[in-house]
């Protein structure tokens, strides 16, 4: 298998150890007295876009920074809850940059690029250092120490926590960086604006059209490069843990003008959320994946059981995870919980009224801790009550907010009665394609986190979400930019009266005017609802090639239905949420469909994407390394219409295995 001649992922030469150490200090760099020339558009402000923005800004860059929420505070980082994983190694149990580079690796069941994993790896210590300096108020042990837990698919404790909060912690620190830029007026911010497009002159990126959201106006922006950290694509499902403003708009508007999409159909199913429970709903909760640390994860041992969960004898109870995957338990990685989780409420064995959830409980875990704190304390023969109280208390401090949030939406007191959880969408390792430097297909035009593919195959370990936003926008960015700009000192401001930026525009101000005028009789929330269902049952925890081809039918019918039928009130030129819902809803009608596609083509089971029809006899998911150890990159060509380009993945510092978590 060769690479495709139009992909060249610029990895540097050398051994893995020292690729990113030596590139850092041979990359071309640009000179103060010329970053102050340079102009910088950065798409989104989440980790990564406040990240880049603040570390561009404070090099001396002119940024500026643009987000669709009112403040960058609301950027869907903040939901971000377990953790950040880093390979620090204080808790001496043998972690190092290497097992974190080969758990990362193999968690993404061996369908990523070996550079970008050992380089995230490599600067992960420097990023819990970066947000300490910040003030981030990580987790400390009682002598000061900064304290670890664990995540899925490791045997350490690498992860970092702010109690269940650590998203909204990170992203503070992050704000604040931003925000000094911001006051030093190095960073200019639009807030409540969305990118619907980029514009490309002679081959370049060369700068943005964006709506603001407040008054509908149309604004042209021009940049020597521009950065997309707009996240991910798991609203596609409608139902999902992603904020509701969370869309593919930016990064399928760079697809369509010539950035290859990579992997799309690699998106992760996250097993600890709380059940769906009607057709009402319009999102799901994530329940952090920090809780399998402690919690363990059962079903009753015989089908259709109605009893309340304390009413099961212990040895009446199967825990599922334990039984199977008794080196790794309640913390395999994700994808592989969460099909678990499906084998068992489909063979019958699913708890609540629906029948579609399992018991995450932690009446052992608050025994154990309670038993601990007696001894620390000097309780001699404590009743079973106190050591009840004193284990709550200790979950309290470790879970509390995740534990008060689940009572809120379910009214069930889980310190009292096991949660129920079942798996939905929540994040998506596809992405625009990108080279170790981060820069897409097309020249200027950089992804960043969430929104490129780059470091998690085709599964991503927990609490690396938050490691690999961080990194590429403190560390990683600010040196690979001045490859591409360091050869732009001489390219001037370009007018945004120049044809590319008025015939841009021009393309966009049609769209939303199409979308205005058909008139039709249903809601944009309809379409999106009816595409979620149709993704979620034939793209979803599991496809065969029978619904993915049926999917793809269904999805170009329903998009021929909503251009036609869709009814969007109010107009162009005023504060309009219909119409940036209906505008985001039509570019997944256009995404889903390239996602259905390309499972269709990967015809193996690895990591989240799991075919049916190539599966081990335990069910659990067949690579096929001979044939699909590549990254898969799509041109758009037209509608409907896209070829599928290959970046072969070779493993020369780990032997490519069938995972085993047993």
């Amino acid at each position: 298998m060769a690479t495709s001649p139009r992909l060249d992922a610029k990895i540097p030469d050398g051994p893995l150890e020292t690729k990113w150490t030596k590139y850092r200090s041979t990359v071309p760099l640009v000179n103060p007295a010329n970053k102050r020339k340079l102009e910088v558009i950065v798409v989104g402000t989440g980790l990564a876009g406040a990240s880049a923005a603040a570390t561009l800004a404070e090099l001396g860059y002119k940024v500026k920074a643009f987000c669709f929420q009112d403040s960058p505070r609301r950027a869907h980082s903040i939901a971000a809850q377990g953790g950040i994983n880093a390979a620090k190694n204080y808790q001496n149990d043998g972690d190092s940059v290497y097992r974190l580079f080969y758990d990362t690796i193999k968690g993404g069941d061996f369908r990523a690029r070996e550079a970008n994993v050992y380089r995230l790896a490599e600067v992960s210590g420097n990023i819990i250092d970066q947000c300490v300096a910040q003030g981030v108020p990580f987790a400390r042990e009682y002598g000061g120490l900064l304290s670890n837990r664990s995540f899925g698919g490791t045997q350490v404790q690498r992860t970092f926590y702010a109690a269940g909060q650590t998203g909204q912690q990170l992203l503070l620190g992050a704000y604040s960086a931003l925000q000094r830029q911001v006051g030093a007026g190095t960073v200019k911010m639009y807030s409540r604006h969305e990118m619907l497009d980029v514009v490309i002159i002679d081959g370049k990126c060369r700068g943005i059209i964006a709506r603001n959201l407040i008054t509908g106006e149309i604004e042209r922006h021009f940049g020597h490069a521009v950065l997309l950290a707009s996240g991910g694509y798991g609203n596609v499902f409608y139902l999902s843990t992603n904020a509701m403003g969370s869309n593919v708009t930016a990064a399928w508007k760079a697809h369509k003008k010539g950035a290859f999409f990579g992997n799309p159909c690699f998106t992760q199913i996250h097993p600890t959320c709380i059940p769906v429970s009607g057709d009402h709903q319009s999102k799901l909760t994530l329940m952090s994946e920090s809780l399998r640390n402690d919690g363990r994860i059962w079903v009753p041992k015989k089908k259709d059981d109605n009893r309340a969960p304390g009413d099961i004898p212990e040895d009446e109870r199967d825990y599922y995870l334990e039984r199977r995957y008794p080196a790794f338990g309640n913390l395999v990685p994700r994808d592989i919980a969460s099909r678990a989780a499906k084998e068992r409420c489909d063979a019958g064995y699913g708890v609540g009224a629906s029948k579609l959830a399992v018991y995450l409980d932690y009446a052992s875990a608050i025994e154990r801790y309670g038993i601990a704190e007696a001894n620390k304390n000097n309780i001699h023969n404590p009743s079973a009550e106190e050591i009840r109280q004193l284990g709550k208390a200790v979950v309290k401090e470790k879970y509390g907010n995740l534990f008060d949030m689940y009572k809120q939406i379910t009214g069930e007191d889980p310190y009292e009665v096991p949660m129920r959880i079942y798996p939905a969408v929540h994040y998506t390792m596809g992405g625009l394609w990108v080279d170790y430097n981060l820069m897409t297909t097309v020249p200027g035009l950089y992804a960043l986190g969430e929104a490129n593919f780059s470091d998690h195959g085709a599964n991503r370990l927990g609490a690396s979400a938050l490691m690999q936003g961080l990194a590429d926008g403190y560390f990683v960015i600010p040196y690979t930019i001045g490859d591409y700009l360091s050869k732009e000192i001489r390219t001037p401001a370009i007018s945004t009266d120049h044809e590319a930026f008025v015939e841009t525009e021009k393309a966009v101000k049609e769209r939303i005017s199409n979308l205005l005028n058909i008139q039709g009789k249903t809601s944009p929330e309809h379409f999106h609802r009816q595409l979620g269902k149709i993704m979620w049952d034939k793209c979803g925890m599991a496809r065969n090639r029978e619904g993915l081809l049926s999917a793809i039918d269904e999805i170009r019918a329903l998009r021929a239905e909503f251009w036609k039928d869709v009814r969007v009130m109010g107009g162009a030129d005023e504060f309009n949420p219909e119409l940036d819902k209906a505008s985001r809803v039509a570019d997944f009608l256009e995404l889903g469909e390239l996602m259905c596609i390309d499972a269709l083509k990967r015809e193996e089971s690895c990591g989240g994407h799991f075919r049916e029809e190539f599966q081990t006899e335990e069910g659990e998911a067949l690579r096929d390394d001979e044939n699909f150890a590549f990254v898969s990159a799509w041109e758009y060509k037209n509608e409907s219409e896209w070829e599928l380009h290959k970046e072969d993945l070779k493993f020369e510092n780990i032997k490519i295995a069938q995972r085993s978590y047993k």
